[in-house]
């Protein structure tokens, strides 16, 4: 390496930091530094050019009035000189940019974000090439290191024994959600599926399980409502839009001195283009991962379409096309979602998910039922394959809650979040805790949340640690039902709740668009990277400080957990959980909760 005679100069007379920064990377590189003080005249620079003779002359200037003349006059005089052509010039300062300084004579200009690596590149006269592993991820496991040990005996207790009835309950019982995932699971191979081999024994026994809209799908070729393929001239246009994203797309980091939580992002505009889109974006502004949302429609659907399909309404639809189409596009290190929680096809989600290779799904039997309308008995046999298959596959599952879609107290939601999760690990698998961080309208009601929004999500957290050693993902988003039309309000209130998140030590969050809960029309990109930038910018201001527990925190928690033995008791009592579902326990019509009816009556013994 050639070492450089680097002069550097501060016109202005306070904002010196930036190349004192500088200095310390040219010297540890090995290069030689003059630093002049930070009152000298343009005459005076060129002055010390002639004196010094320096390689390379770095300017460090903040725009004002009048300033592009000054920077301009330093070149003239560098010219009339005759030092200009011998020397590299490069001007940096926070309005500063490659196009603005070539125009006034510089070799390089630098803004804001410039790295030390990057002057040093300009210095050394190569071309400066940014670090694009740097900031590369590695997928996380979010149950390493939780032994799912319960710290609370009576709850224990009492979860054996549902956890019992339950699967004695579904032993002898199948469903056609059931029977399509064990069709999937055995007959559909996606390694010959990707090398469009025909399936023409999986579709044999497949189509005759599937509910009307999808057998006219398959049969007829009959289209849901405002459903079409892509044209080969669309898919031509995603593989280049993806192309020349990958080859410019730089990766950063949304933790300042944390490794948790990690940031999920939501999508599910209706198209997989579009989709795409979102998760490059998503990714390329810090996103850990990214959850697939299906539509709500699909949950009341018998049976999944096949094809690379696009709509016209939320919510993409889970195809194998669609869903590997997605999965291609994913950087090696975002974790992937797709949820299986609440319809007809909670099983089959399961299996084709971890075919395709996502990492993680989702489950809650009681959601499902109370919440997203399917029938308690059919999404309990449902649920207890999903969990089955997610085991197989090696997807944990989250088990999100239901308080913010109705009146649920968050014990009566948490005592149904905990039996899904002890089911679970009864069938070998790996769930996640994920309580809702949200204006409720058990907090309306009751006015927990009257003078902030911090303490009683700290008492749900506190909560579930009193009770078990499991991880927590808050989520659905984190935020709902704090935000308004408003963007600032709604991406700064994503980042508030992030931040107590961050401070409660939680292993994950989930946060959406700050245009997504009021969106007239289609979730825009840059919504998505207001919400991830507030999120970055409160991690990084409140960096790895804690969140203390207050008098009011304890409280609550404790009073969530009497809660939560007083119900698992009056499911113990009744001596059937679907029944339970069916009489309200675990969420009543006056708490705006009430069973479900799509795939009533489907339930059959083997």
């Amino acid at each position: 390496m050639t070492v450089k005679k680097v002069l550097l100069v501060p016109l202005d007379p306070v904002h010196d930091v930036g190349l004192k920064m500088i200095r310390r990377g040219l010297q540890e590189a090995g290069h030689e530094t003059i630093l002049l003080p930070p009152d000298m005249s343009v005459e005076e620079v060129v002055q010390e050019v002639l004196k010094t003779c320096p390689d390379t002359v770095l300017i460090s200037r903040t725009l004002g009035y009048g300033v592009a003349e000054l920077l301009a006059r330093l070149v003239d005089l560098m010219d009339a000189v005759g030092v200009r052509e011998k020397v590299r010039l490069g001007v940096g300062g926070m309005a500063i940019r490659p196009e603005l300084a070539a125009e006034l004579g510089f070799d390089g200009g630098f803004g804001p974000g410039t790295t030390v690596e990057e002057a040093l590149a300009f210095v050394e006269g190569r071309e400066y090439q940014p670090d694009r592993g740097s900031t590369a991820k590695q997928k996380q496991d979010l149950t390493a290191g939780y032994s799912y040990t319960y710290r609370h005996e009576g709850i224990r207790q009492k979860l054996k024994t549902i956890t019992g009835m339950i699967l004695e309950w579904a032993e002898n019982k199948t469903s056609p959600g059931v029977r399509r995932a064990a069709v999937r699971d055995e007959l559909w191979d996606v390694a010959r599926w990707r090398n469009y081999e025909p399936m023409t024994d999986f579709l044999r026994e497949y189509v005759p399980l599937c509910g009307e809209l999808a057998q006219n799908y398959y049969l007829k070729g009959i289209f849901p409502p405002k459903t079409r393929r892509f044209t080969r001239e669309e898919v031509a246009a995603l593989e280049d839009y993806l192309s020349r994203t990958r080859e410019k797309m730089l990766l950063s980091r949304l933790q300042h001195t944390r490794n948790r939580p990690l940031v999920f992002n939501q999508y599910g505009t209706g198209c997989p283009f579009m989709d795409i889109g979102h998760i490059k974006a998503s990714e390329g502004w810090g996103a850990d991962g990214v959850i697939h949302f299906d539509p709500s429609w699909g949950a009341r659907t018998e049976g999944l379409f096949d094809g690379f399909l696009t709509h016209e309404e939320d919510g993409t639809l889970i195809t194998p096309a669609n869903l590997n189409r997605i999965k291609m596009s994913l950087e090696p290190g975002t974790l992937w979602q797709v949820r299986a929680h609440r319809g007809l096809n909670t099983p089959e989600t399961v299996v084709l998910a971890g075919k395709i290779g996502a990492d993680l799904t989702k489950i809650n039997i009681c959601y499902g039922a109370l919440g997203a309308g399917t029938d308690p008995a059919r999404l309990t046999v449902d649920g207890v394959w999903a969990m089955r298959y997610a085991a197989k596959y090696n997807m944990p599952f989250d088990v999100v809650t239901n308080e913010e879609l109705c009146g649920v107290p968050a014990y009566k939601a948490f005592a149904g979040m905990l039996i899904t999760a002890d089911l679970g690990l009864a069938l070998g698998g790996k769930p996640i805790l994920q309580p809702l961080f949200c204006y409720s309208p058990e907090v309306m009601i009751g006015g927990m949340m009257e003078d902030n929004y911090v303490e009683y999500n700290a008492a749900k957290v506190l909560a579930l640690r009193k009770i078990i050693d499991a991880p927590i993902w808050p989520g659905a988003p984190i935020g709902f039902l704090t935000h308004t039309e408003d963007r600032v309000q709604s991406s700064a209130t994503t980042a508030f709740h992030a931040c107590a998140a961050a401070m409660l030590g939680v292993d994950a969050i989930t946060i959406a668009s700050s245009d997504e809960a009021y969106s007239g029309g289609p979730i825009s990109v840059p919504a998505k990277i207001d919400t991830l930038r507030a999120v970055k910018e409160g991690f990084r201001f409140f960096g790895s400080m804690e969140l203390a527990m207050t008098r009011r925190t304890e409280i609550w928690s404790d009073e969530i957990i009497s809660g939560i033995e007083d119900i698992l008791s009056r499911v113990v009592e009744k001596g059937d959980f679907v029944q339970a579902l069916y009489d309200g326990v675990l969420g009543s019509r006056e708490d705006g909760a009430y069973p479900g009816r799509n795939g009533r009556g489907t339930v059959t013994e083997i």
